[in-house]
Formats: C-alpha cells, structure tokens, sequence
C-alpha cells in the first residue's frame, strides 16, 4: 500500500464510480467526494496562506466536513475540528490557541454569527458543480502536524494535541499490520464526534482501501442510531465505545448482525459479561480491545477476545492487551522505574504513534514525557500492570481524570468552572459508574444548601454535554483523609445518588 493520504488520492482517482461516504442515508461517490475536496482547496488556495498553517473546521455531518479535512491534509496544512454546538468561549479559545485565521464551514450563515466576535474568517465550503474536479496534493513532510485536537485541561483552558503526518502514518501501518480482512466492499461505521481521534481512524482506514464510511448522524438517540445503521446497512467493520453496547444491552435478543467481520472497542473501560453477551449478536466477527490516549495517536494497543470466555480480566474489566507495531507500551513505578511483572504502576508510552508534544505548552510537556535509556516516554496517568505474557491489565488512574461517553475529561476543568461562578465555595467533582455500569460526573459544593440551578446553567453555558454533572450535591464540611485531602469516597458515601 501507499502512504495512506497517498493511498486515499489514488482511490478518488481510480475508483470514481465507488461509494466513499454514506451520509443521512446518501450514498456519495469517491468522484464526488474528490470534487469536494478540490472545490475546497481552491478556496483555500485563494486565501494566501503562507507555509504549513493550522485551519479549523467546523465539524458536521455532511460531506464538504469530511472533504475538508483532506483539502487541508492534501495541500500540505493542518486541520483543527471545532464542534460548532459546544460553547463558544471554550472554541473561541481553541481558535486563539491555535492561531487559527480561517476557519471552514458548511454552514456560513449561523457560525459566521457565532464567531463574529474572533479575527478568524469562516469560509463557506460546499460540495461544488464539477463533478470533475481533481484534487492537488503536495509532498508530505512526516515532521508536519496533521492535525491537532484540543482535549480537556486541568487549568479549566483546552490543551492542544498536535499529531504529525509521521504519528498518522505510522497509526495506520501499525492498524492495518493487525491482520485485518478487509478491503474495498467493506462498510465502516462512523459514530464519534470529529474531535475526537477515534473518528479519525473510522473514516481514514476505509477510505486507504477504497471502502465506504457510513456516518451517524447528529439528532435522535445515539445508541439507537448506530443499531440501525449497523443494521440497515450490513456494516462490517465498527469501532465502538463500550457504553454504546451498555444501552443496546436491553435489545440484544433482537440484534443480528451476521456480516459484521469486526466489533473494536476503545475509549472507555470494557466489561467482559456484557461484551460476550454482545458477541452473541454478531456470531461471525471478530472482537478485539484497543486503548490509547490521544497524544499515541487514535490507539496503541490490542487485546483479541475470546467470545467463549476465559479472557484476562481484572475487576470484570478485559485487559488492553500487547503494543502494536513501532510502539512500546511499559510500565513505570513511582521513582520511574520498570516495574515487575503484575506490579502495578504508571503505564508509558514510547514510539512512532506519540505526539511530539502539547501545543504551546512547556509546562505541560516537562510533566507529561520523560526520558529513559535513550527512549522517549509519554505518561498516560493509567495505573495498570503487566503479567507474565506482557498483557496489561487498566487499573485506574493516578489522577481524576476521567472518559465519559469515550471523551477524556479532566474533573479540574468542571471544578475550575463551577468555581468561577460558586466563588467562595469549594467544590470537587467525582465520576463513579451508575447501575448500568456507564460513568457519570457528581458536583459537590461545601457549606451550601441553596438551589443549584443557577450554576447548574453555569455549566450548560460553559462545558459541552458529556462533561455536565448527572448530580449537584450542597454538603457540609467536606470530609479529610489521613492526608488532609477531600475523602472523595467518603463524601460519595454521604449522599443518596
């Protein structure tokens, strides 16, 4: 195979006449999925950029959104997905960050408006009338960013995730060494926000081989759009976050899906009872469990199950398994040594997949990599464990940061928010699983017993969804631990969820 932007051009030029995109229920062809692009680039041509420059996008379900992210890619720039429903501070400060001066959106008439308050100029983009069109494509240089993603941060302020073309290649080498069976009729479903990396993999792997993205749409029930278009559609190929199958679990006897080949799932903790339950619904796919932060690149390791049982698990919870291709996957102890065999502590990462860094943060960087014995180590903040055969075992995290519907959520980002507008109360956010195992965030604010709507709108203003509270608590003095810290299991044990 080409290099994969290599190997997606080649497709939009030789196989035309092929869907490459299913959206809303449409079919789009590779041909006009290339005129998009080109249409596209052509705007961005008659900008003026200079150099390798960082342009937003504006992510929505619909084709000049996708088609955007290869314009970009293709003349040699980097692409930041910005979802236009989450706050407009928090992306008016991803803009800002960024340095981003155009912005690319389907849809001109409402976000011109929205981000009529940043120098960032919002380009209309569209699918275009020349059903010809070819896209340009300049030389790919793997020390360039490709894109960067913009995470939850403790401080309150989104950190940036730069990846390279470098880290995305060598992703992409590593996922399709996996062995995979997979090739041009194959359907792939797409169901993750475009700022989050899973997404990436779900549309860049099917189109490398000329396959079709199905996407799920925006409106309606999540869960209940991915069943059906993984039903209507025969998809074949899914990467899912487990609390997906956690809502679909009540509907599993009604489930069929004899062509799926292959059911992936990342981003969230995986339980065993309920992933063999849903392996019942596709007898004839293979399932495996991936993992990895943002800054290794979509993801780094994989652990294939067994739908008979026996798998490895700790607290119910399958193992993340081996490193994949060109990526080291040890375990650290707290004086940053390697830890022995089922010892627990700090898994870090090293190899082709991890980030160069956080973007315009020193700070940041001198905490989160290290060097040793000549390698350089990302730290994941899992605390996990390694046994005899070299699979790892997810433990917990070392800090409070938490994956909430497959998102990484910083609990410091809602504390820093809630604060801003509580003042002179302290407050402390935890995340704990609900009876259907899915994790939810609680607020708690000491020395209160007011109303909480207030600051409950507060939050709606200022977080996006998955980081909103399920609950806010008033309480009185928070309790300590041995160490003088909030006893967060202590103030978990005092209220009534």
């Amino acid at each position: 195979m080409n290099r994969p932007l290599e190997s997606i051009l080649h497709n939009i030029l030789t196989q035309r006449d092929k869907a490459a995109f299913c959206i809303a229920d449409r079919h789009y062809t590779y041909a006009e999925f290339g005129a998009c692009v080109a249409t596209i680039q052509q705007q961005i041509q008659s900008k003026g950029l200079e150099g390798n420059c960082n342009i937003g996008i504006l992510t929505y379900d619909d084709l000049p959104t996708y088609a955007s992210v290869f314009a970009i890619l293709f003349s040699g720039h980097t692409f930041v997905p910005i979802n236009p429903l989450h706050p407009t501070g928090r992306n008016e400060s991803i803009l800002e960050q960024a340095e981003i001066s155009v912005l690319l959106s389907s849809r001109m008439e409402e976000d011109a408006i929205s981000f009529s308050s940043t120098s960032t100029m919002v380009v209309k983009t569209g699918i275009g009338d020349d059903i010809s069109a070819i896209p340009s494509f300049i030389e790919q240089i793997p020390e360039r960013h490709a894109y960067i993603l913009f995470t939850s941060g403790s401080t309150g302020v989104p950190k940036g995730v730069p990846l390279t073309i470098h880290n995305l290649e060598s992703f992409l080498a590593a996922f399709f060494e996996l062995g995979f069976n997979i090739d041009s009729s194959d359907r792939f479903i797409q169901m993750f926000d475009m700022t989050f990396d899973l997404s990436i993999m779900s549309y860049m792997a099917p189109l490398c081989i000329g396959a079709c993205v199905y996407t799920v749409p925006f409106d309606g029930i999540k869960y209940m759009q991915v069943y059906r278009l993984l039903e209507d559609h025969q998809i074949t190929f899914a990467l899912l976050v487990p609390s997906i199958i956690t809502h679909l679990r009540p509907y599993f006897e009604e489930i069929h899906l004899e062509k799926m080949k292959y059911s992936l799932f990342c981003g969230e903790a995986l339980y065993e009872d309920v992933t063999l339950e849903w392996a019942k619904c596709l007898p004839n796919a293979e399932l495996l469990n991936v993992y990895g932060p943002t800054e290794a690149t979509i993801f780094c390791t994989t652990y294939p199950i067994n739908r008979n049982g026996g798998n490895k698990c700790l607290n119910g919870i399958l193992c993340i398994g081996k490193a994949m291709n060109n990526m080291q996957a040890d375990i650290f102890t707290e004086d940053r040594q390697p830890a022995a065999a089922m010892e627990k502590g700090e898994l870090c990462l090293s190899g082709d997949q991890v980030t160069p860094g956080y973007w315009k943060n020193e700070q940041k960087n001198k905490e989160a990599f290290f060097d040793y014995r000549n390698k350089r180590y990302y730290r994941t903040g899992d605390l996990c464990f390694a046994d005899a055969q070299g699979d790892i075992s997810y433990s917990g995290r070392i800090d409070f940061q938490v994956k909430i519907q497959g998102f990484r959520v910083e609990l410091g980002e809602i504390e820093v928010c809630a604060r801003e507008f509580m003042k002179t109360h302290a407050v402390v956010a935890i995340a704990r699983q609900n009876e259907a195992t899915v994790w939810q965030i609680y607020l708690f604010i000491e020395n209160y017993s007011g109303s909480t709507e207030e600051l409950n709108n507060h939050l709606k203003e200022s977080l996006p969804s998955y980081m909103l509270p399920a609950k806010i608590f008033g309480t009185g003095i928070f309790p300590l631990n041995s160490n003088g810290k909030t006893d967060r299991k202590v103030l978990m044990q005092g209220v009534n969820l």
